[in-house]
């Protein structure tokens, strides 16, 4: 599923979730109602101001539930951005034992050491030559006179 799809399906049950809370706090106050219609009406206005203190109380907590329904998805993604920078700061810096400039002398040596071992190779064990005449001079100057032809 694409993230439009999810953020859409997201959206749908969040719709979904008012509408009910919504219908239920009607039905809530339509009962209420009724009650207060049904009921005589109490001679204490205390009693009366309590029942409208629940009722607000009712009606808010609709509202209250709703509204953490909306911030839970939000927080959600916040907390996970969040600790993916908190991960990025913790991360140890990468200290290198072996430094670069170091390890580029190295493989450098190493592929002149590689050349001088496969002259030798070459020119003495394939070759009828001794090895050691590979690392010669003079031998590659009769080589290069053998390629420009100017014997």
């Amino acid at each position: 599923m694409s993230t439009t799809n999810q953020t859409e399906e997201i959206r749908k049950d969040t719709a979904t979730k008012k509408k009910r809370l919504e219908v239920k706090a009607e039905r809530k106050q339509q009962s209420t109602r009724r009650k207060a219609e049904t009921e005589p009406k109490s001679v204490l206005p205390n009693e009366d101001k309590k029942a409208s203190l629940r009722e607000e109380i009712r009606r808010r907590s609709a509202n209250a539930e709703l509204e953490q329904t909306e911030t839970l998805k939000q927080t959600r993604r916040q907390q996970k951005k969040k600790q993916k920078e908190e991960k990025r700061k913790n991360r140890k810096p990468r200290l290198r034992i072996f430094p670069i400039w170091a390890r580029i002398i190295v493989v450098s040596v190493l592929s002149v050491i590689a050349l001088a071992v496969g002259l030798m190779i070459g020119y003495g064990g394939l070759g009828d030559g001794e090895p050691r005449d590979a690392l010669k001079w003079e031998t590659w100057q009769h080589i290069i006179d053998i390629v420009k032809k100017e014997e």
